[in-house]
């Protein structure tokens, strides 16, 4: 199979594409790939760094407000149609892939208008404006939450899960805590908000901390890059079963020795807990379009496998409630199994079956 995939902006956008091609390469099913994004976005720095081909075209979002700047945006998007078009002439796809992002509207827009087979994957709760006007071109949409399926054409939808979760769903309890000097065997609380942090989410931390270093747990916190210094400065002194972290590489990879988790309510962070069942309290962020992480949370809240916590909500209860749930073993437990139940293990399989299926058709 020759595949060119397109996802950026975001690593809800990129990490599941990645994970789709890593799934590929090991069922031997890949021929060659070729990643369209942007020049300035986040791909431009993920994706190279993986060896991928990687092509960029010019292009940029719509702004939420009325502005001048979508006049440039739709400009951008008519001219990049020529350049995504001769991408397509050259590389030749047996089909073409979105994981979301205004960067995968082009060349999905530009492989429609050229009958090549195209899917689009959309991994929120909430669909995003490139998805739901490629939705009307594309042969299939892909989806995680239900809950968006009215979004799209119904007879286009199918739901395959982020393959983020296929890619993680094998990872076993090890001893990679050691690594932070704590104790693998021990109930753990990990707290973070993401590679740039959360600065509501931390604040909220370090007034807890004092309270969760006499209970019987400890603590992985993970500030984000940006915010290290400036908390460490002001961290009052801590138990050795407390660890404050700029940030973890590998993620994935401690979750399983986990016991609670309070993080963002991203689509790449639910689909690693769901399929690892791991519970969790969720903190959207209010910075997101169409509040889709608080959406993503709730998803999860309804069905008992995670606790929503807005950040107006995270008042002077919050370090009490951690504390009550870290301590209640059977409630944990009872939302780690409703985790592990809305968790997908084989959705690059499940996507991997969509396109080969649309392949099928076509010859």
């Amino acid at each position: 199979m020759r595949l060119v995939i397109s996802g950026g902006g975001t690593g809800g956008h990129i990490y599941p594409a990645l994970a789709l091609i890593e799934a590929l390469k090991a069922e031997g099913k890949l021929d060659d790939v070729l990643y369209v994004g942007t020049e300035h976005g986040l791909e431009s720095r993920i994706v190279p760094a993986t060896g991928l081909k990687f092509a960029t075209l010019d292009l940029q979002g719509f702004k939420r407000s009325l502005s001048l700047s979508n006049l440039t945006t739709v400009k951008k998007f008519i001219g990049s149609l020529g350049q995504a078009k001769k991408l397509l002439r050259d590389f030749k796809p047996d089909i073409v892939v979105g994981t979301g992002g205004y960067v995968s509207g082009a060349i999905l827009f530009a492989a429609a208008q050229m009958h090549i087979p195209t899917v689009i994957h959309e991994s929120n709760s909430v669909a995003g404006v490139t998805n739901k006007f490629l939705s009307h071109f594309v042969d299939r949409v892909a989806i995680v939450f239900p809950e968006v399926a009215s979004a799209f054409p119904a007879k286009k939808v199918v739901v395959t899960g982020n393959p983020r979760a296929q890619q993680v769903a094998g990872l076993k309890p090890n001893d990679r805590l050691k690594d932070f000097g704590l104790d693998p065997h021990k109930r753990t609380l990990l707290v973070f908000g993401g590679s740039r942090g959360a600065p509501k989410i931390n604040e909220a931390v370090l007034a807890a901390l004092p309270i969760w270093g006499k209970a019987d747990f400890q603590v992985l916190f993970a500030t984000g890059r940006s915010h290290y210094g400036t908390i460490k400065k002001s961290l009052p002194p801590l138990p050795s079963s407390i660890k404050v972290v700029p940030y973890i590489d590998d993620m994935p990879s401690i979750l399983p020795d986990i016991g609670l988790l309070i993080s963002r309510a991203g689509a790449t962070t639910l689909a690693e807990i769901t399929a690892l069942g791991i519970p969790a309290i969720l903190i959207p962020s209010p910075n997101v379009t169409h509040h889709h992480q608080y959406l993503n949370a709730q998803s999860l809240t309804k069905q008992g496998a995670a606790l929503t916590i807005t950040e107006p909500e995270l008042g002077q209860d919050f370090p009490q409630r951690v504390v009550t749930l870290m301590e209640d073993d059977a409630k944990r437990a009872a939302m780690a199994q409703a985790s592990k139940k809305l968790g997908v293990p084989d959705a690059s399989d499940q996507l991997i079956a969509v396109m080969t299926t649309l392949l099928s058709k076509r010859r």
